[in-house]
């Protein structure tokens, strides 16, 4: 048996598979996010132990003797700062955390750190974060020993090893992402050294073993395999199969992914698409990224007191776009923009517009800036034919009919199952455990294709145009 664990946004997720990868078992810990200013997203490290702990103890009830592996999938880019004792020095400062815009821009303005890295500097990155500490907090600067990702901190919990994996390294803008290395370049360009780092493993390979201590309280083997396992979409990659040129997924997440597998590396950081290392050795994988996808439709469900579930339940078949717009910029976008600072609105409310009309411009809005992503990975050479759909917004066909009109491509809908960065997590257990490889990953069993609306192309192709002029109209606004 393996287990993945999924350290998320709003929660950790685990997993528990046999070893024809059936799921056996799965617990979840609700997390949350402390935001004290305009545009701060952070947590404690301690929560998520905590959050870990409660899953474990779960799984635990179904019996963990047969465990080999454990997995580690979890959301990149947070800056989770040691002192030389472990002691967290401060909270994270998350990946949808904009306050590092001036420090990501002065590392942008140094043409290395593309070269290198071969990904724009975006200010949810971890390196601005570091010098955004150096600059506002510098007794907290002067204690930084070692920077971990999440997931690694788990890690460090679960194992005592200090490590991390090509496919999160790479956003931190510190990796020489062709060589799948730390950059002693890029370090010392941020104040930091390559003793500030963990160790770098591959997502498939060994980074270490269960505490003795851990595998007694929880009834499992001596000696179980760490993996070193995946950033959140390179692991959700794994689950769902998409590890080889020429496989994509659409991810209906907090944020919204569009992710593209790729047998070579090919950057182009001037379309703000995401050039990282997959979790699987010798390959990488390309990313277009918005910061708020079910984001959005939650926002928007809050504001109008109703279910997300129950507003997308009754909209019915698929519609043209109609007056009401909404741009998803609630604190800031990645892909294609780069803006920290720009800002979501509502325009073209009239009269008639109900609760309806807003979730329709609400899912056409994020779905649009989709299209967004589209283009600019179209303008890297890669073409996608179709796209496997996750996450929780996957749920509303009427979004996943948008989606497949706007960008022009069948989207495939898996059958009833986890499929996402837990499942890949375990998956890359078995591979760190037993030495197989991508041949294990394969692709989900598809329940249904949602194919595009030929009657209704031309009316999202207008719908297109009229955001990407409200784009501009707003850009200035913050």
């Amino acid at each position: 048996m393996y287990i993945g664990l999924d350290l998320g946004t709003s929660g950790l997720k685990g997993i528990l598979i046999d070893e024809a990868q059936t799921v056996l078992a799965e617990a979840t810990a609700p997390l949350t996010v402390q935001r004290p200013h305009d545009g701060w997203s952070e947590q404690s490290p301690a929560a998520w132990i905590a959050a870990a702990e409660i899953v474990m103890d779960r799984l635990a009830a179904h019996g963990l003797g047969d465990v080999r592996g454990i997995g580690l999938s979890g959301q990149m880019h947070g800056a989770t700062l040691l002192d030389s004792a472990d002691e967290v020095i401060r909270p994270c400062i998350l990946w949808n955390d904009t306050r590092s815009a001036a420090e990501a821009a002065d590392l942008d303005g140094d043409p290395m750190f593309r070269r290198i890295t071969g990904n724009i500097v975006f200010p949810g990155f971890t390196a601005p974060k570091l010098l955004w500490v150096r600059n506002h907090e510098p007794r907290n600067w002067e204690r930084v020993a070692t920077v971990l990702l999440p997931k690694d901190y788990l890690r460090l919990w679960l194992s005592g090893e200090y490590a991390a994996e090509m496919s999160d390294a790479a956003g931190t803008s510190w990796l020489d992402t062709g060589a799948r290395d730390w950059s002693d370049d890029l370090l010392a360009a941020t104040g930091l050294a390559r003793a500030n780092m963990p160790r770098l493993v591959e997502g498939a390979a060994i980074s270490g073993n269960l505490r003795a201590a851990l595998a007694a309280r929880w009834g499992l083997p001596a000696g179980v395999v760490i993996a070193g396992g995946g950033g959140d979409n390179a692991a959700s990659g794994v689950g769902v199969g998409v590890v080889r040129a020429g496989e994509a997924f659409v991810s209906l997440g907090t944020s919204g992914v569009l992710f593209a597998a790729n047998a070579g590396y090919q950057p182009s950081p001037e379309t703000a698409v995401h050039t990282f290392c997959h979790a699987l050795p010798d390959t990488w994988h390309q990313m277009g990224v918005i910061l708020s996808a079910t984001d959005s439709l939650n926002w928007y469900a809050g504001l109008v007191g109703e279910a997300a579930a129950t507003l997308t339940g009754g909209l019915g078949a698929l519609q043209s776009p109609g007056k009401p717009l909404f741009l998803p910029y609630l604190g800031g976008e990645r892909t294609p923009l780069n803006n920290a600072t720009i800002r979501g609105a509502f325009l073209g409310l009239e009269h008639a517009t109900d609760k309806a009309a807003g979730t329709r411009a609400v899912l056409e809005g994020v779905t649009f800036a989709f299209r967004d992503c589209r283009d600019a990975l179209a303008a890297t050479g890669t073409k996608l034919e179709k796209l496997i759909a996750v996450g929780g917004g996957s749920r509303s066909d009427y979004w996943l009919g948008a989606i497949a009109t706007a960008l022009n491509v069948p989207v495939l809908l898996p059958q009833a199952g986890d499929f996402g960065g837990a499942f890949g997590a375990a998956r890359l257990a078995i591979m760190a455990t037993t030495g197989a490889g991508a041949e294990i990953a394969t692709l989900p069993p598809i329940a249904r294709q949602i194919d595009p609306s030929p009657a209704l192309t031309a009316a999202f192709d207008a719908g297109h145009a009229r955001y990407h002029a409200a784009q501009a109209a707003i850009a200035t606004l913050g």
